[in-house]
């Protein structure tokens, strides 16, 4: 039913925050999302893609990230809405590597930027 339930760890006065899951950069998500359980799936309501995989002590894990689909739905929304900018979380995760789908995976993702 694709739910995931994140355990209650308080984390600056947050019930349920980043504290009970873990950053995941780009570069994996992208080489993990092709072996994973699920593919990628879409969230309507979120606008955003999500993968499900388990682990090897069969630990079930739910990743959500931006692709250059939902970035630039994002930033098509702030244009419309005449809004000053976007943030993005952390460009740093993308894969600066010198592989040729890295590279162009990083050049989609900046793309999506400038709707």
């Amino acid at each position: 039913d694709h739910v995931c339930s994140l355990p209650k760890v308080p984390f600056r006065g947050a019930p349920c925050s980043d504290a009970a899951g873990s950053q995941v950069p780009y570069a994996t998500i992208m080489k993990q999302v092709n072996s994973s359980l699920s593919g990628v799936l879409w969230d309507e309501v979120q606008k955003a893609p999500f993968y499900e995989y388990k682990d090897s002590a069969g630990q079930f894990h739910q990743v959500w990230f931006d692709d250059p689909h939902s970035i630039s739905l994002k930033a098509a929304y702030v244009k419309s809405r005449g809004l000053r900018g976007i943030g993005m979380w952390n460009g740093n995760s993308l894969d600066y590597s010198r592989e040729a789908v890295a590279e162009q995976q990083t050049q989609a993702m900046w793309q999506a930027l400038t709707p």
